[in-house]
């Protein structure tokens, strides 16, 4: 796709051509993960899946970090091109690789008493705390990889190339359906690696990525390889890159304290591997139904970044309007299609009965709650396209972290609503943060977009 049709094309025409390669591929991504709840939840037992999801807030301190400086870099790399800026789009490739590498390094170093002392505060003891520990200490190892693939798609994306990371979360996909009982259940000879396995399989699939993804922005027609070599550290780009990704990050961040913040009251209720083995198994549930809107903020951040960096602000407007329109209709569609199934989607990832039935209560109460993620996301991304990334931290610290203390503690112990109560109090929190967010986004985009004032 050619630069200029960000800025000129129909937005229901590039919404698709970008959202729905992104999406493709976020489905794989999806189902990647739902192979290794899978084969956690079946192959190891109900203590490895728990481990796995106690961890999982601490492994979104990679994905915040990747996710930060991969979205960072869409957003400033989008407008450059919005402006025909190459040298500054080759210069930002330069920056946030060595951002991402010395950001690599200080999560690997993090390993040998950071991880075991966030479980053990999570409240994970015995054989989940083990398996946690192991997964989440050869994820980090592997980290450099995963910064580097999110930089690397972040310079794809920019011109509008969602084809490349596609592609190579398909491939990662049919990979780790090998490569995980290869490792976890020790074929051919090998040691029996449990949830090192699954974390060994992912790393791996990682280092693929990275060598895919970086052969194609090699060889693409916006990249040139001699005008990257002239490049030069800047700490202006630096900070620029910072100044963008770390409100991004923070985001992330706050999406995985949210999440250490429900596992913290879970096992506090409900102490014991089930509910939150439950608790893990229904995520891989929501997954699968946000599956058809996933491509939709990526869309938005890089139609956005252009046509602002092209100063056609209506357009801005527009693909917020369109991709709300799109998102919202299929995320309504797609929690009616999954309600009667919830049982048998839970059922997927385990077999205890207990788990099956913990989680289909969650789920009965959380589809509330679908459109929250979609509305969230599209007005941040939005606002992102057009460097205003700040307020994500506000309302994801607001989300995630301060009115789940507040409502979890009144519905738990003022009601004694017991584990219904957290339940509903992620429903009631998700959709404060939506009404926020609207008028905040509103009053921005009308401001800046319209007025012209981008100050």
């Amino acid at each position: 796709m050619e630069t200029d049709n960000l800025t000129k094309d129909s937005i229901f025409k590039l919404i698709k051509n970008i959202a729905i390669p992104a999406s493709t591929g976020l489905i794989f991504n999806t189902f990647y993960n739902v192979v290794d709840t899978y084969f956690a939840g079946k192959e190891i037992g109900t203590a490895a899946l728990a481990g796995i999801t106690i961890g999982f807030p601490i492994y979104f301190v990679l994905i915040a970090i990747s996710t930060g400086i991969g979205n960072g870099t869409t957003a400033l790399a989008s407008i450059a091109l919005g402006r025909k800026d190459r040298e500054t789009y080759h210069s930002l490739a330069l920056n946030s690789m060595v951002i991402g590498f010395v950001s690599s390094l200080l999560i690997a170093l993090s390993i040998k008493n950071l991880v075991p002392f966030l479980f053990e505060f999570s409240g994970a003891s015995g054989t989940e705390l083990n398996y946690g520990v192991d997964y989440i200490n050869t994820i980090f190892i592997g980290s450099i990889f995963f910064i580097i693939n999110s930089i690397l798609n972040a310079l794809l994306v920019a011109y509008g190339d969602t084809k490349s990371y596609r592609n190579f979360l398909i491939i990662g996909f049919f990979l780790n359906i090998l490569l995980d009982p290869l490792f976890i259940m020790g074929w051919f000879g090998l040691p029996k690696l449990e949830t090192i396995g699954v974390a060994l399989a992912t790393v791996l699939v990682q280092m693929t990525g990275t060598i895919y993804l970086g052969k194609r922005l090699y060889q693409n027609h916006i990249f040139k390889f001699e005008l990257f070599k002239r490049c030069n550290l800047r700490l202006k780009t630096i900070l620029e890159l910072l100044e963008q990704g770390i409100p991004s990050a923070l985001t992330t961040a706050t999406t995985a304290l949210g999440v250490f913040v429900i596992n913290y009251f879970i096992l506090k209720i409900m102490p014991g591997p089930v509910t939150i083995a439950a608790y893990g198994a229904a995520m891989r549930v929501e997954q699968l139904a946000l599956i058809p809107t996933m491509g939709l903020n990526t869309a938005a951040i890089t139609i956005s970044g252009q046509n602002f960096g092209g100063k056609i602000y209506s357009r801005v407007i527009e693909v917020k309007n369109k991709t709300l329109l799109i998102g919202t209709t299929f995320i309504t569609l797609g929690g009616i299609i999954i309600y009667p199934f919830i049982s048998s989607l839970i059922g997927i990832f385990a077999s205890d009965i207990n788990v099956i039935n913990a989680g289909t209560h969650y789920l009965q109460i959380e589809i509330l709650a679908l459109p929250t993620y979609i509305i969230l996301g599209l007005y941040l991304s939005v606002l992102q396209g057009i460097k205003k990334p700040n307020w994500a931290v506000f309302i994801g610290t607001f989300r995630q972290i301060i009115m789940p203390f507040v409502l979890f503690n009144i519905f738990t112990k003022v009601f004694n609503m017991g584990i219904t109560g957290i339940w509903i109090g992620i429903v009631i929190v998700n959709w404060l943060a939506v009404i926020l967010t609207y008028f905040y986004g509103e009053y921005t985009l009308k401001r800046i977009l319209l007025l012209g004032d981008e100050k």
